[in-house]
């Protein structure tokens, strides 16, 4: 949830964390034929890109389409989390997915919107516990580094402490010194999640007091960034671009912005912002992206970005719906490694408002 932008207001919209849950369904939107749909399948979790409740909420009542939803989903015991921003700034996210599809291959993100500091936890536990240490913690987040997750380090040495009056110690008696062969396990984590990864360290260790360590390092921080900017295999026309952005994203027709001195320029540096990514079309100008790939572009934006040279692409916000086979392939994945007993269902419903005639 930290990489969505600010006051971006992704997380749990209806329902408790503390539900039971057997079946959930992924959407693009949560309309109120989504909400049937999740009603006549026994839903009991709503996964959603777009936030349902965006805007503050004026009146709660059944005359309104957009309420009488809410009051739906709360008379059906149906819960709604949204994964907005967050999921198109987070690497292997909505862009990226993007990009493997039009077979662009990412160079950097397009506009940087969060820059992670790195800490480093070095906890103390007793060798037999620093298995499930170090399991509670990459869990947690702690230990990803790159394309590698559940780094760590580990060496082992002899930990010694006297329990005072009032302990309770696990190993040892009071006023007695002890000694313990102890696992020094360390792990890095972005300081975003510290809050986590600490909460996991208390639960899991078996001491009434961990020893632990934890601080900042001088390493390069990590950079985040919402939009994409790669590179197609081979330059191809305009034409043959547009032409494949129609087919991957099955599309009857898109919008097309081109400088009339664009018209027979070959394009191969590609830039991507899903959504409603028009105001970022100075950030492409700057990548040098031959073409932008966006949704929503406005009317007036639309002439600025064509005086300044840039060929833009609009296929429509409601390409993003290839996220819910995506999201339910990531599932599915954890369901695995977790062992849930829950199923992931993609929502038929098509919720795009807009039709070509």
């Amino acid at each position: 949830m930290w990489l969505a932008e600010e006051g971006d207001p992704v997380g749990l919209h209806i329902g408790t964390l503390n539900k039971p849950i057997k079946r959930v369904m992924m959407t693009l939107d949560v309309r109120p034929e989504v909400v049937k749909e999740a009603i006549d399948k026994k839903i009991d979790l709503i996964v959603a890109k777009h936030p349902p409740i965006f805007r503050p909420i004026k009146r709660l009542t059944e005359t309104d389409p957009q309420t009488k939803m809410y009051l739906d989903l709360v008379k059906h015991d149906i819960a709604v989390y949204a994964a907005h921003t967050n999921m198109d700034i987070i690497p292997d996210g909505l862009n990226d997915w993007f990009c493997e599809m039009l077979d662009v291959k990412v160079e950097d993100f397009m506009t940087q919107t969060h820059e992670v500091n790195f800490k480093k936890l070095i906890v103390y536990v007793p060798v037999e516990a620093a298995a499930s240490m170090r399991e509670a913690l990459g869990k947690a987040g702690a230990g990803q580094q790159g394309n590698y997750q559940f780094t760590s380090f580990q060496t082992v040495g002899m930990g010694r402490f006297t329990p005072v009056e009032n302990a309770n110690p696990t190993i040892g008696s009071v006023g007695q010194p002890q000694s313990v062969q102890e696992a020094k396990v360390e792990v890095i984590l972005p300081a975003t999640i510290e809050a986590e990864v600490l909460k996991a360290m208390y639960a899991t260790h078996p001491y009434e007091e961990p020893a632990f360590d934890l601080f900042t390092l001088d390493n390069e921080p990590m950079r985040y960034g919402i939009g994409r900017v790669g590179y197609l295999s081979q330059p191809m026309t305009i034409e043959n671009f547009t032409a494949k952005v129609k087919e991957v994203f099955e599309l009857d027709g898109l919008r097309l912005v081109e400088p009339l001195e664009n018209a027979k320029k070959m394009v191969q540096k590609i830039a991507i912002c899903g959504g409603s990514g028009g105001n970022f079309y100075p950030d492409a100008i700057k990548k040098n992206a031959d073409v932008y790939l966006t949704g929503d572009v406005y009317y007036h934006t639309a002439h600025d970005i064509q005086a300044n040279g840039l060929t833009v692409i609009d296929p429509g916000h409601n390409i993003e719906r290839v996220c819910i086979p995506r999201f339910i392939e990531k599932m599915n994945e954890w369901k695995k490694e977790e062992n849930w007993e829950v199923e992931f269902i993609p929502s038929t419903t098509n919720t795009n408002p807009f039709q070509y005639r």
